[in-house]
């Protein structure tokens, strides 16, 4: 049998049959803990030792525990108020109505206590086992706690614990083994010196589990973003940024939304008590446009167009109003801009929706582009993300026509659409002065990324599950 150095050590310092913790054989070899359970652990698979692991649970008391060993458990509580039967009312109020409550419930779980036209009457004095229980947890002493009692104060949450890992190395057997001159590692030295020659060389198992080591990396989703980013930057785009906060002008008007459009209302908007202060020809003639089509022939969408309303501040709803915004500051063709940044919606929380998300926005201005370009343009992108199938269903939006949504399949979850696009009317391009036709796009990244990430709970991309993080390959596979 032939046994490296650090196990040879190992045997020699510990005495057969005793069980010493990791920290005892550490001092009693003289050995490191890591090298210790290195050892331990050879040793154990040759049948000479034991490793042993075992789970402690150090209890504590809560805040509402430690109060409850101070003032007394609710129900003890109430069974001293209870010398003569009392309305059910006036024991709220001496008690307090959430405590009063959780008295009751207590004492009528120990059948203590009798109710009769909202009059309680006590009836026995039960044990207060719980109150032992929490003094002695309180001293350290819970292996003097029985097991009820600590479920139950668990489940009262007037308790908690830390888990605490204990390992243990018992030397089963000690066989004749003496300490060889064996070579550990080849360094260049012993190679050009030639002393390996005649020793006998360390032999490893490669099936043994090595030790995981998490180094830093980008989070999946920031990497996500990027890939995102480069892809567009590589197709001759040029990356804009705006304001979180915008006009509700260039938020909804200047995209020929009407003002009595439902994504305006208070309840999908976040809206700021604030205006700022919009002239000029655009504003004119996006008015016109909106009352009655201007010079776009359209027919508008009638009624009176409300300068206050669009001159209130809004959290953007889309990055659509940054887009559109350049677009009005640089309407000569060509121009391939996007933008990726976060948006805010009065959202209910749940697993494909939040009030604040991450979005990525584009346009194309150009004289000779069509419906068929723009296709092109996302297959070509959801391509790149590593969506083989990608379909497109006819949609609607105000200010796109023809308006689709993108879609690609995701195994186990079917046709999945990731967004909005669209060629823009020109109701939103004429009265800005943009000369062109304006292919546009608004696609949800974090859904995006929970396709490629294999996950259904849009929340997770945001929580703070390191277990989850080291889990996720800092490279693309």
């Amino acid at each position: 049998m032939v046994l490296s150095p650090i196990e040879i050590q190992l045997l020699k310092a510990l005495e057969e049959g005793r069980r010493y913790r990791l920290d005892e054989a550490a001092e009693a070899s003289g050995m490191k803990k890591d090298a210790v359970l290195k050892a331990a652990h050879l040793l154990q698979e040759k049948g000479l030792a034991k490793v042993e692991t075992i789970k402690k649970r150090i209890y504590r008391l809560t805040g509402e525990g430690e109060r409850y060993l101070k003032e007394g458990l609710p129900e003890e509580r109430l069974v001293k108020l209870l010398h003569e039967p009392k309305h059910i009312k006036d024991l709220e109020k001496e008690l307090g109505k959430q405590e009063f409550g959780i008295a009751l419930g207590w004492l009528r779980r120990k059948k203590a206590v009798e109710i009769q036209d909202g009059v309680v009457r006590l009836v026995r004095v039960p044990e207060f086992r719980e109150k032992g229980a929490l003094r002695a947890i309180s001293a350290c002493n819970a292996d003097a706690v029985s097991e009820d009692d600590v479920k139950s104060l668990l489940r009262r949450k007037l308790i908690d614990f830390d888990e605490e890992k204990e390992i243990y190395v018992t030397v089963l057997e000690k066989p004749e083994a003496e300490l060889k001159d064996y070579v550990t590692d080849l360094t260049p030295e012993i190679l050009t010196s030639g002393s390996w020659k005649g020793k006998e060389f360390l032999k490893y198992d490669i099936t043994i589990p090595s030790r995981d080591i998490f180094t830093a990396k980008l989070h999946p989703y920031e990497r996500i973003i990027r890939e995102c980013r480069k892809i567009f930057l590589e197709m001759g785009f040029t990356e804009i940024k705006g304001h979180y906060v915008q006009p509700a002008f260039w938020n909804f008007d200047a995209l020929f939304q009407p003002q009595d459009h439902p994504a305006r209302d208070m309840q999908d908007t976040f809206y700021l008590d604030s205006y700022v202060e919009l002239e000029g020809d655009v504003v004119e003639r996006v008015r016109l446009t909106h009352e009655n089509g201007w010079e776009t022939g359209s027919t508008g969408w009638g009624g009176v167009w409300s300068i206050d309303r669009a001159r209130q501040l809004v959290l953007r709803t889309h990055t659509t109003a940054i887009t559109i915004h350049y677009l009005a500051e640089n309407p000569e063709p060509p121009v391939k801009a996007f933008c990726i940044d976060r948006v805010y919606r009065r959202e209910t929380i749940d697993a494909t929706h939040l009030p604040e998300f991450d979005q990525l926005e584009g346009v194309v201005l150009d004289e000779n582009v069509g419906f068929k370009d723009l296709l092109g343009l996302l297959k070509e992108f959801f391509l790149k993300m590593g969506f083989e199938d990608v379909r497109f269903r006819p949609g609607y939006f105000p200010y796109t026509e023809p308006s689709v949504e993108p879609e690609v399949y995701a195994e186990g979850l079917g046709w999945i659409e990731l967004g909005g696009a669209g060629v823009f009317r020109k109701e939103v391009t004429q009265p800005l002065g943009i000369k062109g036709r304006v292919l546009a796009w608004g696609l949800g990244i974090g859904r995006l990324a929970m396709l490629r990430l294999g996950m259904k709970d849009l929340r997770r991309l945001y929580l703070p599950d390191i277990g989850w993080l080291r889990s996720v390959p800092a490279i693309k596979r």
